[in-house]
């Protein structure tokens, strides 16, 4: 499948993925799963450009759940060096390429010892929050249900506060309290390395994404993997629960 037989017409304007198989390509290789997470930047930065240049909207990417910080400290450790390491070499590029980045999830709630890396996200949000092209959502410290919940929240205070009326809170009310809020709702989501689950990654946002599955493990998934995928919601008849 070739990037250039792709129709621009039949693209997604929003596509989420979930980078899956890291750990399990670094040990077929016989290497730490530190290794597998540093060949994964860079499959990421290869996905990212490739977006741009078709002129997607808006691309999110899971790499840091809520749940993950459960995994070793070893692991977690190299993870968030390669986040640090990953905008200290790639910041400047991106905002070059006018890609606006987007952080979903909790940064403040990162535990001690992440300083550097809030910083760097913050950094992140702050210089590219004018620019126009690719909107890039990265997912850290992130959780679906935690989103829905947040938003919830602060439905509730507003109403507490007699700003809105119970029976006005909508579904446009909910979307504008997801981190996010304004960017088209996601069209596809990609999982790689053969596993049919979501991870608790955007509940709200996937309800009517077309789903592409792939036994391929993430850092093998290249600019031709991702045309595929592409070509593969090109071909799909969505129907948004009509007939």
């Amino acid at each position: 499948m070739a990037e250039s037989t792709l129709n621009p017409e039949k693209l997604p304007a929003h596509v989420a993925i979930i980078m899956d198989g890291n750990g399990r390509w670094a040990k077929k290789k016989g290497r730490p799963r530190s290794f597998g997470h540093k060949a994964g930047v860079e499959a990421l930065r290869e996905i990212i450009k490739m977006s741009d240049e078709l002129g997607i909207k808006a691309l999110t990417v899971y790499a840091f759940s809520t749940e993950n910080w459960k995994r070793s400290a070893e692991e977690v450790g190299a993870l968030m060096g390669l986040l640090l390491e990953y905008f200290r070499r790639e910041l400047e590029e991106l905002n070059r390429k006018n890609v606006r980045i987007c952080i979903l999830g909790d940064i403040d709630g990162m535990p001690k010892g992440t300083e550097k890396q809030k910083a760097a996200l913050h950094q992140a949000i702050e210089k590219t929050q004018t620019n126009t092209g690719l909107i890039l959502n990265i997912a850290i410290n992130y959780g679906g249900q935690q989103e829905i919940v947040r938003a919830a929240q602060s439905l509730a205070r507003k109403a507490a506060q007699g700003l809105i009326r119970p029976e006005e809170i909508t579904t446009e009310s909910m979307e504008a309290e997801m981190y996010t809020a304004g960017e088209p709702k996601v069209d596809l989501i990609i999982r790689t390395s053969g596993e049919l689950r979501l991870s608790n990654f955007l509940l709200w946002q996937c309800a009517y994404a077309e789903f592409y599955i792939t036994d391929t493990l993430w850092p093998d998934f290249d600019r031709k993997q991702y045309a595929l995928a592409l070509e593969a919601y090109a071909g799909r008849n969505r129907r948004f629960g009509g007939v």
